[in-house]
């Protein structure tokens, strides 16, 4: 008996020449779906969400052999989301089990690619009896087989094809073996039909109950008519499969292998987490002591040579000069010295991925991460935020599902980036010389105890709804990272950040140039304005009373964290200019610039300086990181989600600073 029933002309064929045909790539974790699909589209693929989601897709063209006509047919191929079934318990999953039976917003696939790991045969045999009841026109591709063969192993792929009734096609996408085959498959079953996998499985159960979940059928319905006797039936239905692959012969004994004696060591407490802090160590020196050098030798390339050259032949005023130089051109400079880091920690990422080490990560971080409602997955990008929040963002793509990756990138900007160290140093020089360490310090414990109770907060509110759940992870072996695998993972996602949130940081910050190059007083000339002449400055005095409760209510202030809004480094190259002295080569060492900074909060703060100085800082803190991480935070979370979240920051930091202020005058 059929898995499904087909509907009349389930087996159509596609004429590959009059549209492009759509191809799904579907799997368990960690069964090699991600790296099949760079090995078969290489540079031709983007990075998108799914319509109306924040769940991530990754879209490529792959072009097929050539037929018999000799041409080479080109089709979409859709890597969509891991899961281990298509009863959908998070948005990732619902994204996959809508493809897989033609109703979601990738569309009707016209042939879905099911990965089977030939280590675990029968729980991805049990994703192919549910994909074959869906109604999918189904092609297997087993994977895995030389570590199935290091364990001692074997998948008959010619015996499985002969048992399920449709093409069965053995690939090792990092060796780059049977790619030829998958693609020759691939072409004959969309131009000729692929039957309906076949089998001794039952018959297909109702849909809304398999959709709904336990509580379906009511009270009084027999347990057999509810999913978990359907889930019985299709993983007897997987065992059947197998025996018949053996004939019956006995389970062929576990092999030990070499990653089995390394996870003794590396899930070990005693000596895993430590060898989980010198990651996280690593990566986090990876953002700052190794980025730093590439961030300033691109920004010193676009914004020193480039500029020099680009004035050395610009026509027109001087305003026009301006806007294109310190306007556009220095938006893009700040999007491109942005690529090497982003480059960097998506390669470190895509190491630890490939390599099987991140699953062990997650699992030696989970009871921490317990704490705050997020599995140990989490803790990789809490992490890299201390290094840099715009690419802690993009880690948070190796957690399970879309809300726990939402929950964690609105945590990620509570981490205190070293952009915001420099503000610290300042601040703390002026006003607590003989204590600085110690305030900085307090500052970097005031960033952790936001992310504990931001995430505590958020799961009792909005995150409601993300259960906790024992983690459960299937633990890949240990393999040997390729490197062009590893490269065109890291390119397509630094492309999508350079071209998506490019065009925000761009379109800001000529934005920002013109309110500053606006004169509203005075006589002078468009882009040769003083700051507290300019748009932008008397826009900074009219909110400055904003900050009255807080104890900084001066234009100087607001001007400067409007700035910092962009980039928290020009900070104090922003104080530099509104109080029109020198910016200092060392923040720990103001002069001039210190003691007008200390004159100021003086004067704003009634005479409680110190108290204003610390509410400042706490805002700095708790306030939008910069330009930078609200571009990648719509890229990846959407525009109502970023906004919402930059909304929050802003009320947060303020009634953070107010109450910071009003009690530390008191005392």
């Amino acid at each position: 008996m059929s898995c499904h029933e087909p509907a009349p002309g389930a087996a159509t064929t596609v004429t590959l020449s009059a549209r492009t045909a759509t191809v799904v790539l579907v799997g368990n974790p960690n069964v090699g779906k991600s790296t099949l699909f760079n090995a078969l589209t290489g540079a031709r693929q983007t990075v998108t969400n799914a319509p109306g989601t924040t769940v991530e897709l990754q879209v490529g063209a792959w072009r097929l052999p050539a037929g018999a006509d000799g041409t080479r047919a080109r089709v979409r191929l859709v890597d969509l989301p891991g899961t281990y079934s298509l009863v959908a318990r998070s948005p990732d999953e619902r994204v996959t089990a809508d493809a897989v039976a033609g109703r979601g917003t990738v569309g009707t696939p016209d042939l879905a690619v099911l990965l089977v790991d030939a280590t675990a045969l029968g729980r991805s045999l049990y994703l192919v009896a549910q994909a074959a009841r869906a109604g999918s026109r189904l092609l297997v591709v087993v994977t895995m087989s030389d570590v199935a063969a290091a364990r001692g192993l074997h998948v008959d792929t010619a015996r499985l094809a002969d048992v399920l009734g449709v093409p069965v096609v053995a690939v090792d996408p990092r060796a780059g073996r049977g790619l030829a085959d998958l693609g020759a498959s691939v072409r004959d079953a969309l131009a000729g039909g692929v039957p309906p996998v076949r089998g001794n499985a039952p018959a297909a159960p109702r849909a809304e109950a398999a959709d709904a979940g336990p509580d379906a059928a009511g009270p009084d319905a027999a347990a057999a008519d509810g999913p978990l006797a359907d889930a019985s039936a299709l993983l007897d239905w997987a065992d059947a499969v197998q025996r018949e692959l053996t004939d019956g012969a006995p389970a062929v004994p576990v092999v030990r292998t070499l990653s089995d004696r390394v996870d003794r060591l590396l899930l070990d407490p005693w000596c895993g987490i430590p060898v989980f802090l010198a990651v996280m160590w690593a990566m986090f020196q990876l953002a700052t002591t190794v980025a730093g050098p590439l961030i300033d030798g691109v920004d010193g390339l676009v914004n020193g040579l480039l500029a020099d050259w680009v004035r050395g032949w610009l026509p027109g005023p001087p305003w026009v000069e301006g806007l294109l130089v310190d306007g556009v051109l220095a938006g893009v400079g700040t999007v491109l010295s942005f690529a090497p880091l982003m480059a960097l920690v998506f390669l470190a990422l895509a190491l630890l991925e490939d390599s099987g080490y991140l699953a062990r990560a997650a699992f030696v971080a989970d009871r921490a991460m317990r704490a705050i409602g997020l599995d140990g997955r989490a803790m990789l990008p809490l992490v890299v935020g201390f290094g840099c929040n715009l690419p802690a963002l993009s880690a948070t793509r190796g957690l399970p599902d879309a809300r726990s990756r939402l929950l964690t990138g609105l945590l990620v900007p509570y981490t205190s980036c070293p952009a915001r160290l420099t503000v610290y140093i300042l601040i703390a020089g002026i006003f607590f010389p003989d204590r600085a360490g110690t305030v900085i310090f307090a500052m970097y414990v005031a960033s952790i105890a936001l992310v504990v109770l931001g995430g505590l907060a958020l799961r009792r509110t909005l995150f409601r709804d993300l259960r906790r759940q024992p983690l459960v992870l299937a633990l890949p072996a240990y393999q040997r990272p390729r490197v062009r695998a590893l490269l065109l993972s890291a390119w397509s996602r630094v492309a999508s950040f350079v071209t998506k949130a490019g065009r925000i940081i761009v379109t800001t910050l000529a934005v920002v140039w013109l309110l500053m190059a606006v004169p509203v007083a005075g006589h002078h000339a468009v882009g040769d304005v003083p700051v507290g002449d300019s748009l932008y400055g008397r826009a900074a005095e009219a909110v400055a009373p904003v900050f009255a409760p807080a104890g900084f209510d001066d234009w100087h202030m607001s001007a400067a964290l409007a700035t910092g809004f962009v980039a928290k480094e020009v900070v104090v190259g922003s104080f530099a200019q509104t109080y029109a002295v020198e910016e200092p080569d060392d923040p720990a060492h103001a002069g001039d610039l210190g003691a007008r900074i200390r004159a100021t909060f003086e004067q704003a703060s009634g005479g409680h300086a110190a108290a204003a100085a610390v509410a400042f800082l706490v805002f700095v803190l708790a306030y939008t990181p910069c330009l930078a991480t609200v571009g990648e935070q719509r890229r990846l979370f959407g525009s109502r989600w970023t906004a919402g979240a930059v909304g929050v920051q802003l009320a947060l930091a303020w009634l953070l600073a107010v109450a910071v202020f009003q009690v530390g005058r008191l005392l």
